[in-house]
């Protein structure tokens, strides 16, 4: 796989595209929820519910004008334009939004979704410039900084063994720190061996940021890069 382009951490975070219908004309349209940019320069939108139909828009009253985001980056929460969208035939569909929205993260349904927490928590702790590791890792996904090499592994096996010393040794060949980032955890030898290679593991649940997972990442999510 050759070199992808280089991209900011937030970048990955693009706002989903949901079908929506119109219950007048019945006509299809597909919605994102537009990104607005929080005071440290993240785009934040709104997670829609796709479970709950278009509420249309007969009158409009202010308080109903918006809706509190949380910023995925910085946890910072602001009050933003409520998701609309105008049909051709007139009709203005209010989009709903998660309840609880503004207390979510980034929501872990996809591989994707995974990669994006990792690469916006690699963005708290100070690193910038992040993008798709050169060398595919044996398993998961790796990701790129100045210095630093991080592995994201979005399968639902515990991180083992091998996989820590394999993202350790090839961190070593590139003169770069490393850390580990699992969906399912790690295994006690895998925790073990982290322990004494100083390599930092953190834990991604299904909604907010990594959790460190051991002493090394520990003092990580405390000072940051």
């Amino acid at each position: 796989m050759g070199q992808l382009p280089c991209y900011d951490a937030l970048e990955w975070a693009m706002p989903e595209n949901v079908p929506v219908r119109c219950p007048a004309c019945r006509r299809e349209h597909v919605y994102a929820a537009p990104s607005y940019p929080c005071a440290c320069g993240a785009p934040v939108s709104p997670a829609l519910d796709r479970l709950t139909a278009p509420a249309v828009v007969t009158h409009r009253v202010w308080d109903e004008e918006w809706v509190a985001v949380r910023c995925p980056a910085c946890g910072r929460g602001n009050q933003w334009p409520r998701p609309e969208l105008g049909c051709p035939c007139g009709t203005v569909l209010r989009i709903p939004v998660v309840p609880g929205a503004d207390h979510r993260s980034v929501a872990l349904r996809t591989a994707l979704d995974v990669v994006t927490a990792a690469a916006l928590h690699l963005h708290r702790l100070g690193h910038r410039d992040i993008r798709r590791a050169d060398q595919r890792p044996p398993s998961g996904i790796g990701l790129a900084a100045r210095g630093l090499l991080a592995q994201v592994d979005p399968s639902v096996r515990p991180a083992t063994l091998r996989d820590v010393e394999c993202l350790w040794l090839t961190a070593t060949t590139e003169s770069a720190e490393c850390m580990y980032f699992s969906l399912a955890g790690y295994t006690e030898n895998a925790r073990t061996r982290a322990d004494t290679l100083g390599i930092p593991l953190f834990v991604l649940g299904p909604t907010g940021p990594p959790q460190p997972a051991n002493g090394p990442a520990d003092e990580l999510h405390a000072t940051g890069a």
